[in-house]
C-alpha cells in the first residue's frame, strides 16, 4: 500500500519532465512527414467519416430512435474510445520504444506510461473541442452538464494509467501482448458499444445488455453521451459508477503492483 501511495508523488515530483517527454513524444511521432502534426487529427476524422457513411448512408441504419442525428450520436462515444486505444497501445510498448531510457539506471521508468497518455491527452482534448463545436453547429450548445466531461476524462486516464502499468510491465517479456491488444481493440469497439444502440437493438435481451455494461470503457462512453444528448448526472446511475470506480482502482492498483514487481528485470531483458 505504501508503494502504490508512493507513485502520485513520483508522478507529481516529475511533472515537468512528464510534460517535456509527452510534448517531445507527440511531435516526433510524425517527424519526417511533410504534414507532421496534422496526420495526428486527420486519421480520426477519416475514421469517424467512414463510420458515419457506412452506417448513416451505406445500411441505412434506422436510427429513428436517436435525440440527435447520428453524426453527434457516433463522436460522442467514439472520440473517447480513440484516446483510450491511442493510449493503451502507446503505454504497452512505452518501455520497448524508450528501452534507452529503461537501461538508465538513474531515471524513473515509471513516468513512461504516463508521458504516452499525456501524449495521446493532446489529441482528445482537440477532439472534445471539436465535438463541442459540431453540436453547436447543430443547434445544441454547452451547459452545465458539460462539466461531468473533466470527470469521465479523469476516470478513463486513471483507468488505462492502471491497465498500461501492468500490460507494459507484461510486453517486455511477452512481446506478442501487443498483437493480442490490438485485437482485442478490433473487437471491443464493437462491444462497447459505439456505432449501435445497445438499448435499443438489445431490449429483448436484457442480459447481454448488462454484461456488456461490464465493460469500464462503455461506462465512460455512455458519460460523454449523458453530457452531450441525454443531459444525466453521473450520480444519476449510482450502482454503475461504484462498480467503475471499484474496477478502475482494482486495476490500477494491480498494474502498479506488477510494474513494481517486474520493473527491476526490464533492464536485463531489453
Amino acid at each position: 500500500m505504501k508503494s502504490l501511495l508512493s507513485l502520485p508523488e513520483e508522478l507529481y515530483r516529475n511533472r515537468r519532465m512528464i510534460y517535456k517527454l509527452a510534448k517531445n513524444d507527440f511531435r516526433t511521432k510524425f517527424a519526417g512527414s511533410y504534414f507532421g502534426i496534422i496526420w495526428a487529427f486527420v486519421q480520426p476524422v477519416v475514421t469517424v467519416l467512414v463510420y458515419w457513411f457506412v452506417f448513416e448512408v451505406g445500411f441505412r441504419s434506422d436510427n429513428s430512435t436517436l435525440a440527435v442525428p447520428f453524426v453527434l450520436y457516433l463522436v460522442a462515444g467514439i472520440v473517447p474510445w480513440f484516446f483510450f486505444q491511442d493510449a493503451l497501445i502507446g503505454g504497452t510498448n512505452s518501455m520497448i520504444e524508450y528501452s534507452y531510457l529503461v537501461k538508465k539506471v538513474v531515471f524513473n521508468i515509471s513516468v513512461l506510461p504516463v508521458v504516452k497518455l499525456i501524449s495521446a491527452l493532446f489529441v482528445h482534448i482537440f477532439f472534445v473541442c471539436f465535438i463541442i463545436v459540431l453540436y453547436c453547429f447543430y443547434g445544441r450548445f454547452p451547459d452545465l452538464y458539460y462539466l461531468q466531461l473533466l470527470y469521465y476524462s479523469f476516470g478513463l486516464l486513471l483507468l488505462v494509467l492502471g491497465l498500461c502499468y501492468m500490460t507494459s510491465a507484461v510486453v517486455v517479456f511477452f512481446r506478442d501482448l501487443s498483437q493480442i491488444i490490438s485485437i482485442g481493440l478490433q473487437i471491443g469497439i464493437w462491444l462497447t458499444p459505439i456505432m449501435w444502440v445497445a438499448e435499443d437493438r438489445l431490449v429483448r435481451y436484457p442480459l447481454i445488455c448488462r454484461i456488456l455494461k461490464l465493460n469500464p470503457v462503455y461506462y465512460v462512453v455512455s458519460g460523454y453521451r449523458d453530457a452531450f444528448i441525454n443531459k444525466t448526472w453521473f450520480w444519476e446511475h449510482p450502482l454503475w459508477t461504484v462498480y467503475f470506480w471499484c474496477f478502475t482502482l482494482g486495476a490500477f492498483a494491480f498494474g502498479t503492483w506488477v510494474f513494481r514487481r517486474l520493473k527491476v528485470h526490464f533492464a536485463d531483458v531489453l
